[in-house]
């Protein structure tokens, strides 16, 4: 089991061709009673990419499992979807770990706050723009409010379809597995009905249906198991459960 961190339960996996999903547990608490992931992401290439930074607190432990794979200061690249402690908040101490970093964003994120918070002009990707990384190709989604966040956007590595779907299909669970080709969207829409965590359910529908359009095979998860299958069916399978009149889960 590729565990970087025995105390805290810290693993690194890859998941798709030089990708690795680096996962933290939280133990079983009363708030979330069957415990919870964290999850980031890198993309190893000439310019490798970390999606998602994770929290101040567990900065030491994702630097350490990065750290397994690829030395910590050729980072080129540290993106997230939008402005929260577990996305980007520990932005600065990986800028400080990587110097020849920088942020990667949409335009909004960019103007609402990364180019204030991150004291190094980020790279910023419009809606649609694609970037080479090497041998493999990120596409930036601009996704306002999707789930939350007016500066929401997604990433997708085009050479192995891979989604990185920040909020989407947040499953609860400790110790999920790394890969599931097991549905998802029951295990989301049942964390969503006891914490709802989308602020326009309906308009989200409408940027998910895009999402689905790329036909992703991987949708690489921030909380619970990543997903192996036919990402598009589960993207508009969780689309036209938010656009139902009836309401959240139903």
């Amino acid at each position: 089991m590729p565990i970087t961190s025995p105390e805290a339960g810290t693993r690194i996996d890859e998941i798709a061709a030089s990708i690795y999903r680096i996962s933290t547990p939280v133990p079983p608490n009363a708030a979330l009673p069957a415990g919870f992931t964290f999850n980031q992401f890198l993309i190893v290439d000439d310019e490798p990419l970390l999606f998602h930074t994770g929290m101040r607190r567990i900065f030491p432990l994702v630097r350490d499992a990065v750290a397994s794979v690829m030395p910590v200061e050729k980072l080129r690249w540290i993106s997230f979807s939008h402005l929260e402690a577990d996305e980007s908040g520990s932005l600065v101490e990986w800028l400080a770990a990587a110097p020849g970093a920088a942020p990667l964003c949409g335009r909004l994120g960019a103007m609402l706050s990364v180019e204030d918070a991150a004291g190094r002009a980020p790279r910023v990707l419009a809606d649609g723009e694609t970037m080479a990384l090497g041998t493999k190709r990120v596409r930036w989604f601009d996704t306002p409010h999707v789930p939350h966040g007016w500066d929401a956007g997604y990433l997708s590595e085009t050479s192995t379809r891979t989604l990185l779907c920040g909020d989407l299909f947040t499953q609860a669970g400790a110790a999920p597995t790394p890969v599931t080709e097991s549905d998802i969207v029951g295990p989301s829409e049942a964390m969503r009905g006891a914490m709802d965590y989308y602020s326009n359910p309906r308009a989200a529908a409408v940027q998910i249906e895009r999402l689905a359009a790329s036909e992703p095979a991987l949708l690489a998860c921030m909380h619970g198991s990543s997903y192996r299958g036919d990402g598009a069916a589960a993207l508009r399978s969780l689309a036209k459960i938010l656009s139902a009149p009836e309401g959240i889960g139903r």
